[in-house]
């Protein structure tokens, strides 16, 4: 017993000194680097011209993003970025309440470009297995909680629909170097991630901190676009994973339509939700994004492949033939989604499938169904969209979450309805609408008011985005873009 306790104390000594080397060689490393680079990274125009806002007719990919040298970061960021592009044609003026977001873009990338060595951002100066190595050295020298936390406040960007959140941070995202642990996702697709690593962990006796070690060993930079919490899982390990998250490092960058304080509002089991939103506001700056501004809908509107009205299944059915070439004959098939699972396609061909309402969100598919059904086609025929209330709140919530994977994969939608987008909203609100307009649609003793009003807080604050969302889906910009994309796809 001895002898095991002599061995633990010497590694423990071999391994404090490795440490307080490697933190010196970092202290010079920063020290050396500072000298170099000794002016400031940017510095904030004071002439009116910075009080012009943006918004661009083309979505930004986040895959454009050109390999920068980290020397040679100093002196860009979004700030810059967004003058080239005004300068160059691709914005335009707009709204000045967005100026502060781009202050505060700022504010983190020079704070990040100023740190990147201490936060590990550079993958190809990181030693594989890290993660691994961290957790067994953790159980030998049990650490300070804080010890690892990142000396960079992450973002938390949350403001109405349309106002340009996921375009400012994509903006963001490119300007850093290609060869750091960044990743943009947007939240469905990371959850899904998060869930299928569970999955494959199960059985560890904390599988939470064991796939909050591959994320952060993946990326430290972690970008989530549209943070909405709506399922009673998802709320229960939201805290436990990014207090694993935080204490790995991670640098969290989010959108969201709402405030800190009003995720998961009125959800199951809230007060164990709590916590999350504590260490969320304790680790990033939060921001509300104030413009009243919906940009999506200043595009050419256009009614595009909606078509409203019934009986019109032969319309719709001959432009999805026109889509697949006069001569191809669409058949069913089958596609693999997460786990396994896999989802029946009615009618598919030539990157285009048909289905009607009931089959996509009267069953019981998920968001993981959604991508699934994306990664293999880019254009979706939906028959008889009905407008959404109390007497199908459920197949409401998969269309929300159906129209958010769509834009997010900038697919193609077909579609016929029984109205505009905003009249399949009508009748779905939030408590304080409901509260306002017809005060007895919020409680039990609700008797003459709308027998079909869905009083929601997910759906009434989901739909707007919603509306937004299809009203650009089908406008002349945003179709022109999905034909050049497959153009040059097919190129």
């Amino acid at each position: 017993m001895r002898a095991i306790v002599r061995s633990v104390r010497n590694i423990r000594s071999a391994c404090t000194q490795r440490i307080n080397n490697y933190s010196s060689a970092i202290v010079r490393r920063r020290s050396r680097l500072i000298q170099t680079n000794s002016t400031p990274v940017y510095t904030l125009p004071h002439n009116a011209e910075i009080h012009r806002f943006l918004f661009s007719a083309r979505p930004f990919s986040t895959g454009a993003a050109t390999k920068v040298d980290t020397t040679e970061v100093n002196g860009g960021g979004p700030l810059v970025e967004y003058e080239r592009r005004i300068s160059a044609g691709e914005l335009f003026d707009g709204d000045a309440c967005q100026v502060g977001t781009l202050t505060e873009l700022q504010r983190l990338y020079d704070e990040i470009v100023e740190s990147a060595a201490e936060c590990r951002l550079d993958r190809y100066q990181v030693p594989e297995k890290t993660v691994r190595k961290r957790w067994f050295w953790s159980r030998l020298m049990p650490q300070s909680p804080q010890s690892s936390y990142s000396p960079v406040k992450g973002l938390y960007l949350y403001g109405g629909v349309g106002t340009g959140k996921t375009m400012l941070m994509d903006l963001f995202f490119d300007q850093l170097p290609c060869n750091w642990r960044k990743k943009r996702i947007h939240f469905h697709d990371f959850m899904l991630d998060v869930h299928s690593r569970l999955q494959k962990h199960k059985g560890v006796a904390d599988p939470l901190e064991v796939v909050a070690g591959e994320i952060s060993d993946d990326a430290i930079l972690l970008c989530l676009d549209e943070f909405m919490v709506t399922d009673v899982a998802d709320a229960l390990i939201l805290n436990r994973l990014f207090g694993h998250l935080y204490s790995n490092g991670i640098i969290l960058v989010a959108t969201s339509n709402r405030a800190p304080d009003n995720l998961y509002e009125g959800g199951l089991q809230r007060d164990l939700f709590l916590p999350f939103i504590a260490s969320l506001k304790e680790r990033c700056v939060v921001h509300e994004i104030s413009s009243a501004v919906d940009y999506r809908k200043l595009t050419s509107a256009e009614e595009g492949f909606y078509f409203i009205g019934k009986d019109l299944s032969s319309l719709l059915k001959q432009n999805f033939q026109h889509l697949i070439g006069e001569h191809v004959a669409a058949s069913p098939q089958v596609v693999e989604v997460v786990m396994g699972r896999t989802l029946q396609v009615p009618l598919g061909a030539n990157g285009c499938a048909y289905f009607s309402f009931e089959e996509l969100c009267d069953r019981p598919l998920g968001a993981a169904d959604y991508f699934g059904l994306f990664k293999n086609f880019h254009t979706l025929a939906l028959e008889g969209i009905p407008k959404l209330g109390l007497h199908n709140r459920t197949a409401a919530y998969r269309f929300v979450t159906l129209v958010d994977v769509m834009y997010e994969n900038k697919a193609r939608l077909l579609c016929t309805a029984e109205g505009s987008p905003l009249e399949l909203f009508e009748n779905i609100m939030t408590v304080s609408d409901a509260q306002y307009t017809a005060p007895r649609t919020s409680s039990r003793s609700r008797r003459n008011d709308d027998s079909n009003l869905c009083v929601d807080n997910e759906l009434g604050f989901a739909k707007d985005r919603t509306i937004s969302r299809l009203t650009e889906m089908n406008s002349k910009e945003y179709l022109e873009q999905h034909a050049e994309e497959r153009q040059s796809i097919k190129a």
